[in-house]
């Protein structure tokens, strides 16, 4: 399968996964989009809530006809953005596997739901009752913004994380319910037959006495079955105690991970490059120990097609590939400053060539990226819109000569 086969579309289509999808912080376009979903989901609800009081309908019902459908429409155009940005999401997958595995997933699920109930009652009007049931899924799309948040973020990597043990004690506790609800039945099923007229009546009974609830409208009355639900209680108390404990300490061991980690961790970072390799490129048909790759610099991964290739010495790279370098961290004992400037229309630079420019004589530009490419900078070179300049500043370097006003490279 021919891959990018159009790069603008392909940088559209990267750039909408970013804003659709939770982006970094610091993407303001992102974050907006992140927190605007999140009032249409509230509002989405509140609407909701507001339709089951008579009076709320018979004064804003058409206001309130209205937010449900346009946040119904928000919610389909987000369902639509999404699947056209799936492949972004699965890089690994083809296109229609990633379409599909975002449509099967429980994310994809929750967004279908979001707006679905809200257009089938158009085809299926007898249905309309049950459809507006679903419309609570939408509260779960209130699950994206959590990954903004690191504390709620832990409740998820802990439940995950103990998910055996609470699947465990989930077991033994429906156990327990259900041999309790036949015991029950079986003692008091004689002397209140219209109370505990099933086992379901016992069920009820368990459910109520061991999570503590107590409703009270289904107790034993004879002294056999009081003295089981007395032992029953006990134990509820201890049973349903077990799931809380494991939360618990997972929250413990989570937190004492990640102090550990922060107080005692050293860290050191790995920057990672992509490199697609064309056919006139220099390392197409080379192997990784032939490449001929600087001190520090690793094969980190190959992209080739769909599949993911774990580079070793002998590995033969091929025109096509997506070559994933990595290599450590800058580091200096001199302090050294490199910063990206995005030009935008107002900005001076713009129209201007590299030697016209008023910077310090400390600053190099060192790197010009323009519509996914990489420019050599040099003094003739003329700034546009839209173009990345990297600049390197280095306080403790020497000026260069007063004669010297073209940075050249």
């Amino acid at each position: 399968m021919e891959r990018n086969t159009d790069p603008l579309r392909e940088r559209r289509r990267k750039r909408l996964f970013e804003i659709v999808e939770i982006g970094a912080a610091d993407d303001a376009l992102s974050r907006g989009y992140d927190f605007f979903g999140s009032f249409v989901v509230v509002l989405a609800l509140a609407a909701s809530m507001a339709s089951t009081y008579d009076g709320a309908v018979a004064r804003c019902g058409a206001l309130l006809n209205t937010v449900e459908i346009l946040t119904s429409a928000f919610f389909a155009v987000d369902y639509a953005l999404r699947i056209w940005t799936a492949r972004c999401l699965y890089p690994s997958l083809t296109p229609g596997k990633a379409t599909l595995r975002y449509v099967t997933s429980i994310g994809g699920l929750i967004d279908l739901m979001s707006f679905l109930p809200s257009f089938l009652p158009v085809f299926f009007p007898s249905g309309m009752v049950a459809f507006r049931m679903f419309r609570v899924v939408r509260i779960f799309r209130l699950f994206r913004i959590t990954a903004y948040y690191d504390s709620l973020h832990v409740i998820t990597e802990v439940l995950r994380s103990k998910r055996q043990q609470l699947l465990s004690s989930v077991f033994i506790i429906l156990t327990l319910m259900l041999a309790a609800s036949l015991c029950m039945y079986s003692l008091e099923h004689a002397a209140q037959p219209e109370v505990f007229c099933n086992a379901f009546s016992g069920i009820w009974w368990s459910v109520s006495t061991l999570l503590t609830v107590g409703y009270g409208d289904i107790y034993p009355i004879t002294t056999a079955g009081k003295i089981f639900g007395i032992v029953i209680t006990f134990l509820g108390v201890g049973m349903v105690a077990i799931p809380t404990g494991i939360i618990s300490a997972g929250f413990v061991d989570q937190y004492s991970r990640i102090k550990r980690i922060s107080e005692y961790g050293q860290t050191s970072d790995v920057h990672f490059i992509q490199v697609y390799l064309r056919r006139k490129d220099a390392w197409v048909g080379k192997t990784i120990r032939d490449a001929g790759l600087p001190g520090g610099v690793i094969a980190a991964a190959i992209q080739r097609g769909s599949r993911i290739v774990m580079p070793r010495g002998d590995t033969v790279l091929q025109a096509g590939d997506t070559l994933v370098l990595g290599a450590q961290g800058f580091r200096s004992s001199q302090h050294i400053d490199l910063k990206e400037i995005t030009l935008r229309r107002q900005n001076p630079w713009v129209g201007q060539h590299i030697r016209e420019l008023d910077i310090s004589r400390r600053t190099l530009i060192v790197l010009v990226r323009r519509d996914g490419k990489a420019l050599i900078p040099h003094g003739d070179l003329r700034l546009r819109e839209g173009d990345c300049v990297v600049l390197y500043t280095q306080t403790q370097a020497r000026p260069e000569p007063e004669t010297e006003d073209i940075i050249e490279f």
